[in-house]
C-alpha cells in the first residue's frame, strides 16, 4: 500500500516566501530594472594601496626570490596597478628572478646525468644562494623605502 503525503505538507506552486515571510505578489510582464530588491555588486576597480601596504608588497616581491620567480610574478600581476612602488619593485624582482629560475630548472634536470650531474647540482645550489641573498638584500633596502636595482639584471619586462 503506497503511503500518501499528509495534506498539510503540500503547498501550491509559488515563488516561495519572501524574506519577511510574505509571498511575493505575482507580476505580469518583464521585471522592472528599478525594482527595490536589486542587488548591487562591488566595483571592478581595486582600491589603491596605502604607502605602507605599497612598501610591504614591494618588499615581499624581493623576499620571494627565496622561492624563485613565482612570488614576484604573482605580486606584479595582482598589484602593479594599485601601487607605483610595488609595480616598480616587483618588476625589478621579476626581471632578476625569472632568468635565474629558468637556469636553475635546467641545472636541476642536467643534475640527473650520472657522470657530470654533481657539477650541475653544485651550480644550481650556488645560483639559488645568490638569488636568495640578493633578494634578501633587496627586500631590506626596499623595506626602508629605497628603490633597489640589482647589479646584474636583464630587465626583460619593461
Amino acid at each position: 500500500m503506497p503511503q500518501s503525503e499528509p495534506p498539510h505538507s503540500r503547498q501550491p506552486h509559488s515563488d516561495g516566501p519572501h524574506r519577511s515571510g510574505h509571498r511575493r505578489p505575482a507580476t505580469s510582464g518583464p521585471p522592472d530594472s528599478s525594482h527595490s530588491d536589486r542587488v548591487e555588486g562591488s566595483s571592478d576597480a581595486a582600491l589603491p594601496l596605502t604607502p605602507s601596504e605599497d612598501r610591504r608588497w614591494a618588499t615581499l616581491s624581493h623576499f620571494g626570490g627565496l622561492m624563485g620567480c613565482v612570488p614576484s610574478l604573482i605580486i606584479y600581476l595582482v598589484f602593479r596597478d594599485r601601487g607605483p612602488f610595488t609595480a616598480q619593485e616587483s618588476k625589478e624582482a621579476l626581471n632578476f628572478t625569472l632568468p635565474v629560475t629558468v637556469v636553475l630548472l635546467v641545472c636541476y634536470v642536467l643534475a640527473l646525468i650520472p657522470a657530470v650531474g654533481w657539477i650541475f647540482g653544485l651550480v644550481a645550489v650556488f645560483l639559488w644562494m645568490v638569488m636568495t641573498i640578493s633578494g634578501l638584500v633587496a627586500g631590506i633596502e626596499c623595506n626602508k623605502g629605497r628603490p633597489y636595482r640589482y647589479r646584474m639584471n636583464l630587465r626583460l619586462i619593461h
